[in-house]
């Protein structure tokens, strides 16, 4: 099991300059859904991948957010 960091995550979607809402839309997951992932840790891999092109990560970035410890 691997660990989100949340608050790096949210930290890039602002510096990107956009919403947790835009993300989800973005990533065609339902806004609903896509916060109680967030709130529950639990991410699905696909969400992750699609994320780290949303969001223009590099690898750094999405071992820092999505393989936290």
């Amino acid at each position: 099991m691997y660990h989100v960091d949340v608050d790096k995550l949210n930290g890039k979607i602002t510096e990107r300059q956009t919403t947790k809402e835009a993300v989800a839309d973005g990533i065609g997951v339902d806004r609903s859904t896509f916060y109680r992932r967030l709130k529950a840790n639990r991410l699905l891999v696909r969400d992750a991948h699609k994320i780290c092109d949303y969001l223009r990560l590099n690898e750094q970035e999405a071992i820092d957010i999505f393989l936290a410890k």
